[in-house]
């Protein structure tokens, strides 16, 4: 599990530093003790692109449902580094 885990952590280095972020604290903290499908949707949602990615966590677009409680769980406790100040404006 060692070995996937350093895999998963470089395959979250997206080059923006939010993802990163995001994505890096979710395998630290939730990913072994996920379930086996949450942690295949994981796998699965590393696939996706950077942009789509981020536009799911920041909740400006819908994830498809095979995704989102996932990426409630991942962005669960976002800490507030992983927003942008465009994120606080209402």
């Amino acid at each position: 599990m060692t070995q996937e885990l350093g895999k998963l952590r470089w395959r979250c280095r997206r080059g923006m530093k939010e993802l990163d972020v995001l994505l890096a604290r979710y395998v630290d903290e939730c990913f072994c003790s996920a379930s086996s499908q949450e942690q295949d949707a994981f796998r699965r949602l590393l696939e996706t692109q950077d942009t789509v990615l981020y536009a799911y966590c920041l909740g400006s677009e819908q994830p498809p449902p095979e995704f989102a409680a996932l990426i409630e769980r991942i962005t669960a406790h976002t800490p507030a580094e992983a927003h942008s100040p465009a994120d606080d404006k209402s």
